[in-house]
């Protein structure tokens, strides 16, 4: 039986497409700490921001890994999904344009989250 962990944790992803292993691990430690009950919260920054946007997510193969779209909807459902202002600012991505469940937020609200207490940070 899995319950409730004190901790939370804040996972960045800052890989996407262009380093395949580094993006699947920080959705998947994500996923996992989120199954065993952690509040989590999930920043796509970098190339992983393109994942903020409806099918891109479906885009993503990587061999022996779990669906990336079965990945991304967990933490949708179930934690809250950031994608970095400046990231999504430098790809001409807007709040209009992302799935349902994310939100656009930048640095401060990042800092906010990492220095809360209690919580632990994660970078990929």
């Amino acid at each position: 039986m899995l319950t409730r962990m004190a901790r939370s944790l804040v996972v960045k992803a800052t890989a996407g497409a262009d380093a395949p292993e580094r993006c699947s691990q920080a959705f998947t430690v994500a996923t996992t700490a989120l199954a065993a009950g952690a509040e989590v919260s999930f920043w796509l920054t970098g190339e992983s921001t393109w994942f903020a946007l409806p099918g891109r997510a479906a885009e993503f193969v990587l061999p022996h890994a779990a669906p990336l779209p079965d990945l991304l909807g967990m933490l949708v459902e179930g934690a809250q999904v950031t994608a970095c202002t400046q990231c999504a600012a430098r790809r001409s991505i807007t709040p209009d344009d992302v799935l349902p469940g994310i939100r656009i937020a930048g640095a401060a609200v990042f800092v906010e989250e990492i220095l809360a207490d209690g919580a632990q940070a994660l970078v990929y």
